[in-house]
């Protein structure tokens, strides 16, 4: 199994021998709400686009996970795997093949690798979008993603997993509260889920951020205090700092 960062939530992961783009942002700007005066990122480094692709896969509805501008030039005829907000988002775009997954649903591709829907961050009111965990169906490959450290209580029934990609600190807003949770969060889901290793996804990456939202973020922790947690809990599990770009043969 390889896992490759492609920034911020992106990921392409080579599994089972397929390659399975999550969430991608690839090109351009990524802007909430069409308000670059509040939120803005851009991408450091122009870098081509993966090829060879198998399968989208979409954990959540909003622009920093679907990506319009990235999906806009993916082909459309890839099957896409993708949260109900996610699918709509690649139904206005004219994808072909979409498969929307609900909590605890799962789907079965190419008879290699099974995806299951899992409950994952809450992004709106009543709105909880998906998190996932991916197994090859012949192998001890297996993941378990989610994006924003929302780890549903439920996984604690689940099998373990070898990797799992999630926040390992944590971004606040003052008065607000965390919108990313990682830290003793992404300890308790090492104690549910017994990985063998855990990477970091969403915070930074080869990326810039403008407009007012980014400068009220605050990110708290680190990835060394984080494996003095571990430690701390008698947890085996190994985190690795992966670069953008990087691949991890795991």
């Amino acid at each position: 199994m390889q896992l490759t960062w492609l920034d911020s939530n992106s990921w392409l992961i080579e599994m089972a021998g397929l390659r399975i783009l999550l969430d991608p942002w690839l090109v351009g700007s990524l802007i909430f709400g069409d308000l670059p005066w509040l939120f803005e990122g851009k991408k450091r480094t122009v870098r081509s686009m993966p090829e060879s692709i198998d399968l989208i896969l979409l954990s959540q509805g909003l622009e920093d996970h679907a990506h319009i501008p990235t999906l806009e030039i993916l082909d459309h005829n890839l099957p896409v795997v993708a949260s109900e907000n996610a699918s709509k988002v690649c139904q206005n775009l004219g994808y072909q093949k979409i498969h929307t997954l609900k909590h605890n649903q799962s789907y079965i591709f190419q008879d290699k690798i099974q995806i299951q829907a899992v409950a994952g961050s809450l992004v709106g009111v009543n709105l909880v979008e998906n998190g996932y965990i991916i197994r090859d169906l012949h192998s001890e490959d297996s993941i378990y993603y989610e994006p924003h450290g929302f780890h549903s209580a439920n996984l604690q029934r689940e099998k373990a997993v070898k990797t799992i990609i999630t926040p390992l600190t944590n971004i606040r807003i003052p008065f607000i509260g965390s919108v990313i949770k990682g830290q003793e969060d992404a300890v308790e889901v090492c104690r549910w889920l017994k990985p063998q290793y855990i990477l970091s996804t969403a915070a930074g990456g080869d990326l810039e951020y403008q407009g007012i939202l980014p400068k009220l973020l605050k990110e708290e922790g680190s990835i060394d205090r984080f494996r003095d947690l571990l430690i701390k809990d008698n947890l085996s599990t190994t985190a690795i700092e992966i670069q953008p770009w990087n691949t991890m043969t795991l």
